[in-house]
């Protein structure tokens, strides 16, 4: 998978609400996909299911098979990688026009 499909990857997963409360879910430690389940009563366990799914493609859940249960693991890499390659370049530049704003009011 070229860095490019794995950015849109990451962008999509991002893009839906539920998905991004359930890293947020994942964030303290990781969860049990039945503990999931219990956070979010209004979808059904294979609603949970298809947006773990669509997580771990994108490499933000890591799955991990203990007996029985199925533990899910937050990687925070390809966000730190989105916002390396993106944000953090725009953020430079947006405070470089503001402090060359502040430059010309105050000169």
């Amino acid at each position: 998978m070229s860095s490019e499909s794995k950015e849109d990857a990451v962008f999509k997963a991002l893009a839906n609400a539920r998905r991004r409360q359930m890293l947020d879910a994942l964030k303290a430690a990781p969860l049990t996909t039945g503990a999931l389940c219990e956070r979010f009563p209004e979808m059904d366990r294979c609603t949970v299911m298809q947006h773990l799914k669509v997580l771990e493609d994108a490499g933000l859940v890591i799955p991990k098979r203990e007996g029985r249960e199925r533990w899910n693991h937050l990687n925070a890499l390809p966000i730190q990688a989105i916002h390396d390659r993106w944000i953090s370049r725009y953020a430079g530049h947006a405070m470089n026009v503001l402090s060359a704003l502040k430059g010309e009011l105050e000169g």
